[in-house]
């Protein structure tokens, strides 16, 4: 079933140039969406928006004047601004007390202030109109403790609330703001982790030694079911709910 208020619809997608971001990218393109692609990577979200039909902007989501410049450019570009979603995001594996300042800072950094950002102003065009859609991708770590990824953990805690916060100040204009809460995805960093540091099965079945639960449904997630979900929320199916956190993770956090 194609979700109405996809087609044609003017959607910023950060961190598009690998992994689920690129996933989605490529989801809602196929949905006939317009889109604007934002990474720091320059060539490859050049790339992603040659072959998708879109628009590509280098930024860092971490500096405000390279962020408006790309929020300004992409709506210049796609004329209006009908969906944000954000992605971009950075993960650094490691125990709390021996993590570096400069790694724990990234996580905020990017993932909060970053994510704050955008949204910021993506919302400030979304308000002339009185409409829209913000979608940001947290994580189930938010939700539950996971050793070697507190920063992480920490961050995206924050994202999930912050992204309550706007959907409150921003509900009287119109605009809807949700998160979705990936568990593990099959991506190429994903893998990478499994492999490099041998906790593939683990990940699947759980680990007492590292009080982690396991998936229920006995898979990773494919970037698919996660689109599926962003997908949904950008849409007018979903133009009912605001302030929701839809966790996508094969019931790994136990509804938590």
């Amino acid at each position: 079933m194609e979700l109405s208020g996809i087609r044609d619809a003017g959607i910023i997608v950060t961190g598009a140039a690998q992994g689920i971001g690129e996933g989605v990218a490529r989801h809602l393109a196929a949905g006939g969406a317009q889109l604007a692609l934002i990474d720091r990577q320059a060539e490859q979200v050049a790339a992603m928006a040659d072959a998708l039909g879109g628009h590509g902007f280098a930024a860092d989501v971490t500096d405000e004047a390279s962020v408006e410049a790309a929020i300004t450019g992409a709506a210049d570009a796609l004329g209006t601004i009908d969906g944000l979603v954000n992605i971009a995001g950075v993960q650094h594996l490691g125990p709390l007390i021996d993590q570096s300042a400069d790694e724990f800072d990234a996580h905020f950094n990017v993932n909060l202030r970053g994510t704050w950002l955008v949204t910021r102003h993506v919302a400030r065009h979304m308000t002339e109109n009185k409409s829209g859609s913000i979608v940001t991708v947290s994580s189930n770590a938010a939700r539950v403790p996971r050793v070697r990824q507190g920063a992480y953990c920490a961050s995206k805690a924050g994202v999930s609330h912050l992204m309550r916060v706007f959907a409150l100040e921003l509900g009287p204009t119109g605009i809807r703001v949700n998160t979705v809460a990936p568990g593990a995805t099959e991506t190429p960093m994903i893998r990478r982790m499994m492999e490099g540091m041998g906790f593939g099965e683990a990940m699947l079945k759980g680990d007492l030694d590292n009080f982690r639960t396991g998936v229920p449904l006995g898979r990773i997630a494919q970037v698919d079911d996660v689109a599926d979900a962003v997908a949904f929320l950008l849409s007018d199916q979903s133009r009912y709910i605001t302030m929701h956190e839809t966790v996508v993770d094969g019931g790994a956090t136990l509804g938590a």
